[in-house]
């Protein structure tokens, strides 16, 4: 899985139909119904490396063939 930006990640999710990003405590997150995905904050880097990438995706239940259509 390639690394993306935040705003990249953001973006995607959007059209993915997710709503957001929301804050909530620690985290922002994204939600699409009763869903929540944490969405790491923007700490120097904003780039999230691949394999944050692939978790964030499994938690969303979205497959990897959605992800690069988005």
């Amino acid at each position: 899985m390639e690394p993306v930006s935040r705003r990249e990640l953001i973006r995607r999710f959007r059209i993915l139909g997710f709503k957001g990003p929301v804050s909530g405590g620690r985290h922002d997150f994204m939600q699409k119904g009763p869903l929540k995905v944490h969405v790491p904050n923007p700490h120097g880097s904003t780039t999230i490396g691949g394999s944050l990438v692939k978790e964030i995706l499994r938690q969303a239940g979205i497959t990897k063939e959605e992800w690069d259509n988005a």
